[in-house]
């Protein structure tokens, strides 16, 4: 683990711990499976916490204080109440983009924890949480794509930014290797996994440079082109994607 992660989650965690029914403290995503660029990935966390289903919302403010406190933009992380663990669907309370909200912990998440998360505090995962069936993992894949991404492609404005690019790409990748075989891949690991399919190569050239600290191109039209290089091959693939049908490579 990168020391400054290592030294920000210790801050979180010892923060935590005081001023929270704490029971858990878990960390998946980058960090957690080997593909954490410092500065740039976020550092995913979820902590389950002592309190009643439906109330974890009775914190709110001390979770509020807590994170502006530690000031660390790219640290998110997802109250669990202890009594609300068996449900991917249900929105909980978390932290991230600087900001209070309701999202669930979803199957993605849970299998990364289950598989590969890491332990910062109290008991593992499986000890808690329940198995994430291949059927209920798929599913949530297929849902995200047809409701999030498939009706982001009818706004091409949105992919000149970098994120839209980056994350659109990358979830796609992961998204058709889970279909195709139940695994969940890392975002660099998705950079392979694009080649393989086709994707326009300076797009996934950009993609990587900016992730692995080479400096990416942004000069003249190139952030046009590279919209319309994108949405023309995330069109027919998240349309694919959408009916659940994971592209063969």
């Amino acid at each position: 683990m990168d020391e400054a992660a290592r030294q920000l989650i210790d801050r979180f965690q010892a923060a935590a711990t005081e001023s929270l029914p704490l029971v858990a403290l878990w960390v998946h995503g980058s960090l957690a499976a080997g593909d954490y660029r410092p500065g740039i990935s976020d550092l995913d966390l979820v902590a389950v916490i002592d309190v009643p289903p439906g109330e974890a919302d009775a914190l709110a403010e001390v979770i509020q204080r807590l994170h502006e406190a530690l000031d660390a933009p790219l640290l998110h992380c997802a109250y669990l109440p202890l009594g609300a663990l068996d449900d991917p669907a249900e929105p909980q309370l978390a932290y991230a983009q600087q900001e209070l909200m309701h999202r669930p912990v979803t199957p993605v998440a849970r299998r990364e924890l289950l598989r590969f998360g890491l332990v910062r505090y109290g008991p593992e995962p499986a000890g808690l949480l329940p198995p994430v069936p291949d059927e209920q993992l798929a599913a949530f894949v297929v849902a995200d794509q047809a409701g999030f991404w498939l009706p982001s492609l009818d706004r091409p404005e949105w992919y000149l930014r970098d994120i839209w690019v980056d994350h659109g790409m990358v979830t796609a990748a992961r998204a058709a290797v889970t279909l195709e075989d139940g695994r969940l891949i890392t975002k660099g690991e998705a950079l392979g996994v694009l080649a393989d399919m086709g994707a326009p190569a300076e797009v996934v050239d950009d993609i990587r440079r900016r992730r692995y600290g080479a400096p990416p191109v942004t000069a003249g039209d190139w952030p046009a082109r590279r919209a319309e290089l994108t949405l023309g091959f995330l069109r027919p693939m998240i349309g694919r994607l959408a009916t659940g049908v994971g592209p063969t490579r």
